[in-house]
């Protein structure tokens, strides 16, 4: 069995990691030039959760049942439940190789909270509560860790405007994540060793307007504008002394979820629908970006309403499945027609043609499960975040409507795979669609057993 190290990097674009744009990353980037590299097309929808998931057990969303962070329970506007590992029912490529013989090694890949036994060990996701709950697999690694680097750090809040205490957080994670994979590679057995680190993430969402020269609102400051490269580089120096660690013959991959790109603004797509006559308030909020909820709706006139995120959920309101539903299903396939059809016409605030697309899960999955959205709606090929907020005076907004966010999701992302054998051939690939990626590394990893 081949040894294998993945390092994920939570939405790292290729053109930070193969053009090199803006940043200094000689170890990372050394190994990446001597790898096989492929653009890694991510899946729908392009964020965290499913996506780290659907590349590790090769099963698309709608085959996992998990469609974000959150899902709506039917026959609720705002009754929700977040994802865990407890919704994981497909076997993932650590319990392939656990069952194959070979020892793993998790830390960080969403979402593997609560943790779950394996043949070897597992240190949680972003999605644990806190340091106070069990983390770890075995249980007594989580004493063993916070001996010698105290109490675990699995996120920063990020949408925030105090910039400086946003980077000074990011910045202590990362470096405690970095020294206890440093410990674990070298003090552990293992086989397969998956790292994902989620600050990467965090730190274009808060500051890819001081970065990226082409953000439509650039800005240029003197310390906010050295965040990104700075953060590049503390991962370059910590991969750097991972590396060392490792056995000489580990085959090394480098792989994000999806890419990142400027956000050029915030559809507020319940506006939207409200002028549309598809929603219909009781009356308006007094105030701009007031949450949706159940009692605000007049549901005798509302056909759908939509939730934000990087892409919209849209909902009909479903005679038999919503508590007050207007739409009988004889009706449902017009409608979801007809609101597809008017949502690709939505136009930018200055009249500009979007790429809008709208997609039903049925169209793309080969099996829906879980709690699906009705239509999934991407503004702009996900340039406009959506926004689920109500009480605006137009749907365009020029910020998001949940905090300070720079940076929306992109589909291409990462993977490269250096091997030192020389039996993965160097140089660019094609595209690498992120269902394909756990069957290469099982392949990668157990064709010699």
């Amino acid at each position: 069995m081949r040894k294998v190290f993945v390092l994920g990097l939570d939405s790292a674009p290729p053109k930070t990691l193969y053009e090199r744009y803006g940043v200094d990353i000689p170890a990372l980037g050394s190994l990446i030039d001597d790898s096989r590299r492929w653009l890694m097309r991510t899946c729908h929808p392009p964020i965290t959760i499913p996506a780290w998931l659907v590349m590790f057990t090769g099963k698309t969303p709608g085959e996992l049942g998990i469609y974000g962070f959150r899902h709506r329970k039917p026959g609720d506007v705002g009754h929700t439940y977040i994802i865990n590992s407890n919704f994981i029912k497909h076997q993932t490529l650590w319990d392939t190789v656990g069952r194959a013989g070979g020892r793993v090694g998790i830390f960080g890949v969403p979402p593997t909270y609560p943790p779950r036994p394996v043949r070897g060990f597992m240190i949680t996701d972003f999605m644990t509560p806190g340091p106070e709950n069990q983390y770890a697999f075995p249980p007594w690694l989580k004493r063993e860790l916070e001996s010698r680097f105290g109490p675990l750090i699995f996120d920063v809040k990020f949408r925030r405007h105090d910039k400086e205490r946003v980077r000074d957080e990011l910045f202590q994670m990362t470096r405690q994540h970095l020294k206890i994979i440093e410990y674990l590679v070298k003090c552990k057995a293992w086989d397969l060793f998956i790292y994902v680190e989620i600050g990467i993430d965090r730190i274009h969402h808060a500051f890819w307007k001081y970065f990226d020269v082409s953000h439509p609102r650039y800005e240029e400051n003197e310390e906010l504008s050295r965040v990104i490269p700075d953060y590049y580089k503390l991962i370059d120096e910590g991969f750097e002394r991972i590396r060392k660690a490792l056995p000489k013959d580990t085959i090394i991959v480098v792989a994000s979820d999806h890419g990142v790109k400027s956000m050029a603004g915030a559809f507020a797509v319940n506006e939207w629908l409200i002028k549309e006559g598809y929603l219909k308030l009781k009356e308006k909020p007094k105030k701009p970006g007031t949450d949706l909820t159940r009692e605000m709706i007049d549901w005798d006139s509302t056909i759908a309403w939509g939730w934000g995120g990087y892409y919209s959920r849209i909902f009909i309101n479903l005679k038999g499945r919503e508590p007050k539903g207007i739409v009988g299903k004889e009706e449902f396939d017009d409608i979801i027609t007809q609101l597809s059809n008017d949502l690709r016409r939505v136009k930018g605030d200055n009249g500009a043609l979007w790429r809008n697309i709208v997609l039903r899960p049925e169209e793309i999955y080969p099996e829906v499960r879980g709690d699906p959205p009705d239509l999934m709606a991407y503004f702009d090929d996900l340039s406009w975040r959506a926004a689920g907020t109500v009480g605006w005076d137009t749907p365009f907004l020029p910020e998001n409507d949940r905090g300070p966010d720079d940076a929306v999701h992109d589909w291409h992302g990462v993977f490269t795979v250096y091997d030192p054998e020389g039996t993965v051939s160097r140089g660019m690939g094609g595209e690498m669609p992120i269902e394909r990626i756990a069957d290469y590394l099982r392949e990668l990893m157990l064709s010699k057993s």
